[in-house]
């Protein structure tokens, strides 16, 4: 006799609730240990392994690669190797629990009808199962996300009650308060599947559950998605939409029906054939779905200069002269400049907010930080990402260009994390080493402002009244225009677009 376990999708942090399967490292039949890696997922954010908490062997692997899966669902079944019984043993009796008094002894044992009528499913049990071995936990449920503890953990069974022990409905009262106050606080920590960060309150959840709405199709209006109580009040009012009725299928029309002696279905808007149908998901699906947010929710205003960075290029040159091995790159020194504005603008290193207050109503902040992760943006075969380097104000422009360039390595082999990914709080934008000379960026949500910078040509530049030729770039600053005015984003662009022009009396004082 053996127990299969089943192995649910962890939760990958940062609001992620679901995962592409790229390929599994394990077969079926396979013995594993355990925190082996069994499978590699991607999200949003990276491609991740994920560790097996059981050891055993193999015994069905829930999915194939390519098929995304939301966490939660099953991604492994393992029979571990003390859950084989000795066949030599099997004459034994089993015996249910230590406290449990023989068949002959034992009460009639009668479930209350509440008890049946709320028996859960076999998947709301696999999913009880899994919080449970993930509180024991193996201490590395997902690389970069352990589980707390690590050591084992002792569990009880509850005993079965005899019909002497059954309570009268009116006296669980106070057990079912401690029941509803445990059920509030694990749906405090509940996440709709699909939405990104959409956790809901209980309060929510059960006005959502009392009126009948359906909260995976609920939009959230609040910060990240978040599903407000407005929210649901909308849904609750919303007129209902009766289904459309729809013709036989013999009387539809055939516009996506591929003519005979063409090779593709032929597209109705524009009278071409379809070549591809790409599915939006992973890296491109979470660059959409941020930059759509950033657009109807930014209110954005974009400011630009030209810069003379003949200085600069020339700094860097004798620089690279004297230690060829150990000198920053251009946009290394361009960080450390934008550091130095930050702190001098520092409303341009925040965040808009908007929350519910305790009365139901909304309220705003702006949330300031002590401290700069700066973003910057990395082309990568899986599409454009955004690392961070953290605590940036407390770097040199040597230790910036090493974080640079291990964050862009990591980035592109897909290795980075969620943390690493998603915990910038402004973004440089090196749009000039694809040939660009200057570009109106979109704010990387939610953050509050994007510097953009230029490729560097050479360009007539008026010096002293008289025309030369000079290494100049273009600055453009995006903005959120809810967290300052014009001024402060004139005055930061200017700032960073002076140290550049003069490095080095800036870099003397930083």
């Amino acid at each position: 006799m053996s127990v299969t376990k089943v192995f649910l999708l962890p939760d990958l942090g940062e609001g992620l609730t679901e995962a592409e399967l790229v390929n599994w490292l394990v077969a079926v039949g396979d013995e594993i240990r355990v925190d082996q890696p069994i499978a590699e997922v991607e999200t949003a954010k990276s491609v991740v392994e994920v560790p097996s908490p059981y050891a055993g062997t193999v015994a069905e692997l829930h999915g194939e690669p390519g098929q995304t899966l939301d966490v939660g669902k099953p991604l492994i079944s393992v029979t571990p190797a003390s859950s084989v019984v000795d066949p030599t043993e099997s004459k034994v009796p089993l015996v249910e629990s230590v406290e449990t008094e023989s068949v002959e002894n034992q009460a009639p044992v009668v479930e209350s009808v509440e008890t049946r009528a709320a028996s859960k499913t076999a998947e709301t049990a696999a999913a009880e199962s899994y919080r449970a071995e993930e509180k024991a936990g193996s201490g590395n449920v997902l690389i970069g996300y352990g589980t707390p503890g690590g050591a084992a953990t002792v569990r009880r069974s509850r005993p079965r009650r005899t019909l002497s022990q059954v309570e009268p409905v009116a006296t669980r009262g106070a057990d079912d308060k401690l029941t509803t106050s445990a059920d509030d606080l694990l749906l405090q920590r509940t996440r709709v599947p699909g939405k990104l960060g959409a956790v809901i309150s209980p309060l929510v959840r059960r006005m959502a559950k009392e009126h009948g709405v359906d909260l995976g199709q609920v939009h959230g209006s609040g910060d990240s998605g978040l599903i407000m109580r407005r929210d649901v009040e909308a849904a609750i009012t919303k007129p209902a939409i009766e289904p459309v009725e729809t013709k036989p299928a013999e009387t539809e029309p055939r516009s996506l029906v591929e003519p005979v002696g063409t090779k593709y279905a032929i597209d109705p808007r524009t009278g071409l054939g379809i070549t591809t149908r790409t599915p939006v998901r992973g890296v491109r699906k979470a660059v959409a779905t941020n930059m759509a947010r950033s657009r109807s929710e930014i209110p954005e205003a974009t400011v630009w200069v030209d810069v003379d960075a003949t200085a600069l290029v020339e700094l860097r040159a004798g620089l690279k002269k004297s230690d060829p091995h150990n000198t920053p790159g251009l946009l290394a020194f361009i960080a450390r400049f934008v550091i130095a504005g930050l702190k001098k603008y520092p409303e341009l290193n925040t965040r808009f907010v908007t929350a519910e207050d305790t009365s139901g109503g909304e309220s705003q902040e702006i949330l300031s930080f002590d401290g700069v992760n700066l973003g910057f943006a990395a082309q990568t075969d899986r599409g454009l990402v955004v690392p961070s380097i953290r605590n940036a104000d407390r770097s040199t422009a040597r230790e910036l260009d090493s974080e640079i360039k291990r964050l862009t390595d990591i980035a592109r082999d897909g290795k980075a994390t969620p943390a690493e990914l998603g915990s910038g709080t402004f973004t440089l934008n090196n749009y000039g080493v694809f040939g660009v000379d200057g570009s109106a960026a979109i704010i990387n949500y939610p953050e509050a402002a994007i510097l953009g910078v230029g490729r560097i040509l050479d360009k007539p530049w008026v010096i002293g009244g008289e025309l030369a030729v000079r290494k100049v770039m273009e600055l453009t600053l995006t903005f959120d225009h809810r967290v300052c005015d014009g001024g402060t984003a004139a005055g930061f662009l200017r700032c960073v677009a002076d140290a550049i022009e003069t490095p080095g009396s800036v870099l003397a004082d930083l």
